[in-house]
């Protein structure tokens, strides 16, 4: 492990952490993976044992610590232990949703909602993509129109992670239909509300423990008091907090890159071909330089964003190159292990072939990588 990025405290985080996934997670990993969905009371098993919203405030059951690498610790160890869609929830839930409510959710919202969030009796999700708009987020239909001390709220999101499990959904929402950008919302959904019903969770490749559904709103009436921030500043607030995002997936991506090679690497040097360990034919040393190599730089890369982002200097064109290449390089480590690893790459009982599955999807949320190269391009040229 990078020793140069953690501090012994996190050495310590991480131990526990993964002590937390050997006994929660890993030996029910299969029948989360049947059920297409993890057991909610993990939650609060994680809450209880501080590994959610590390950087809440004491006051709620946070840690009050405010340094991305904890979180990275998490996205290492549950690409370690092959876990897939059983530890994406978590990340979500830290990574992607808690800073919507710390930034934006003001006093009476936190004292509402952030015990919960930490504590895991309340799981998080954000639903921003519609039916037929991608990436396209200022072209979404569903709508909120202000009804006195209510919101009525109609349409549909689809693909959203948590989609199931989620006790509370930052939604995003036209409350100016006439304008694009300018004209989107924030506000939680909470579980219960009336006129607000969840669809199948969605078949999938990979990922096939993480409940991923189609969430639909009819007449739903969602109290003023659950917008978040104000109103039309929807749009901003989901550029500003994108970077932390995407930096999360990169992380997850450099570090099932890493995963993948380690159990080939294991595989090359036990499996016999032709009189030999498949690990002493060239090919295969070359293979592995190259899988080695790109883990290595990448790593250093990721490693100087993660400490950027702690300084509050991360820029969203260093974010978007940081997903794009750890994703496309997720997918190619794992295509080459799986190809190494030969027929047996192909068989579900070997971790390589649940990550190669796992990874496809990496390279779409959270931005695709043409979206990334489009950012990264514009950056370039202004």
């Amino acid at each position: 492990m990078r020793r140069e990025l953690f501090e012994p405290e996190h050495d310590m985080f991480r131990d526990s952490f993964r002590r937390f996934l050997d006994k929660e997670i890993v030996p029910r990993a299969e029948e989360f993976e049947r059920d297409g969905i993890m057991d909610r009371a993990v939650f609060a098993r994680a809450g209880a044992s501080g590994f959610l919203a590390m950087e809440a405030p004491e006051a709620y059951g946070g840690g009050g610590v405010k340094d991305f690498r904890y979180n990275t610790v998490i996205s290492e160890e549950i690409a370690e232990t092959c876990i897939g869609g059983s530890g994406l929830g978590l990340t979500l839930h830290n990574d992607i949703c808690l800073p919507y409510f710390l930034h934006l959710a003001n006093e009476e919202q936190q004292q509402r909602w952030l015990p919960g969030i930490c504590s895991g009796d309340l799981i998080t999700a954000v639903a921003m993509t519609e039916p037929g708009i991608g990436s396209d987020l200022a072209s979404m239909s569903t709508t909120a129109v202000r009804d006195g001390d209510v919101y009525i709220v109609n349409g549909s999101k689809t693909f959203i992670t948590n989609g199931i499990n989620a006790d509370l959904v930052i939604t995003a929402v036209k409350t100016d239909p006439t304008q694009r950008h300018k004209g989107m919302s924030l506000m939680v959904v909470e579980r219960g509300m009336e006129g607000f019903e969840r669809g199948r969770n969605l078949e999938k490749i990979g990922l096939h423990s993480q409940d991923t559904a189609e969430l639909f709103f009819s007449d739903l009436r969602v109290p003023v008091e659950n917008l978040l921030g104000a109103e039309g500043e929807g749009f901003r607030y989901l550029v500003t907090n994108l970077p932390q995002e995407r930096l999360s997936i990169a992380v997850a991506g450099v570090s099932a890159a890493r995963a993948a090679y380690r159990w080939t690497l294991e595989y090359v040097k036990e499996r016999q071909a032709f009189g030999q360990a498949v690990a002493n034919f060239q090919n295969t040393r070359f293979k592995l330089a190259e899988m080695a190599t790109e883990i290595a730089v990448t790593e250093a890369f990721v490693d100087k964003a993660i400490l950027a982002h702690n300084a509050g200097q991360l820029t969203a064109e260093e974010a978007a190159m940081a997903k794009y290449w750890c994703t496309e390089l997720q997918g190619r480590v794992t295509d080459m292990g799986v190809q190494l690893h030969g027929g047996y790459g192909f068989m579900t009982e070997y971790p390589i072939a649940r990550a190669y599955a796992d990874a496809r999807v990496t390279r779409i949320y959270g931005g695709t990588t043409e979206i990334m190269k489009e950012i990264v391009g514009k950056s370039i040229l202004n």
